[in-house]
């Protein structure tokens, strides 16, 4: 496991294939880093799918509102709803959206992202001071790698859990 420097902003992300290590940036984004600390603490990412992953470019996921797999899921829904938090103001810095960075997903208005995020496959920088970078990833970008395709994926894969690395036994 990657040394965990400070387990109050480090998510351990379970996916089917292990664990992802990510780094909070709360320096950078400090509102959108609590957000996720939030909804993780609350279990309001676990079961949530990756509803838009597009190869080459990113997988989307975090909509607890549509996209828990084991409460009235309907892939179609995944990915149009949010928390039942307040938006969050935008916390754009420079940066950059490197290969597996995490970055705040939101509309056309710059202060609309909620829950949702995307993890970058690639350095995907003209998305660089648009969209809020807030995480990266430390250890486990080959099971990010390995998340299935698709927008909607036709069998999507999820966040079988989410915490906090503070929490985390």
């Amino acid at each position: 496991m990657a040394e965990i420097k400070d387990p109050e902003n480090t998510i351990l992300m379970e996916l089917k294939d292990g664990t992802v290590v990510i780094e909070l940036l709360p320096d950078v984004a400090p509102g959108h880093c609590e957000r996720m600390k939030e909804l993780a603490r609350s279990g309001q990412y676990d079961n949530v799918c990756f509803h838009r992953v597009i190869d080459g470019f990113m997988a989307q996921t975090g909509d607890v509102a549509n996209g828990n797999m084991e409460k009235d899921f309907n892939i179609r829904m995944a990915g149009t709803g949010g928390s039942d938090l307040p938006n969050l103001k935008a916390e754009f810095s420079g940066v950059p959206h490197d290969r597996g960075t995490l970055g705040a997903a939101r509309s056309q208005m710059p202060d609309s992202a909620n829950s949702q995020f995307f993890i970058n496959f690639k350095d995907n920088h003209f998305l660089n001071r648009q969209y809020t970078v807030y995480g990266r990833v430390i250890e486990g970008m080959e099971h990010v790698d390995a998340i299935v395709r698709g927008e909607p994926p036709m069998d999507p894969d999820r966040m079988i859990s989410v915490k906090v690395a503070a929490d985390a036994e």
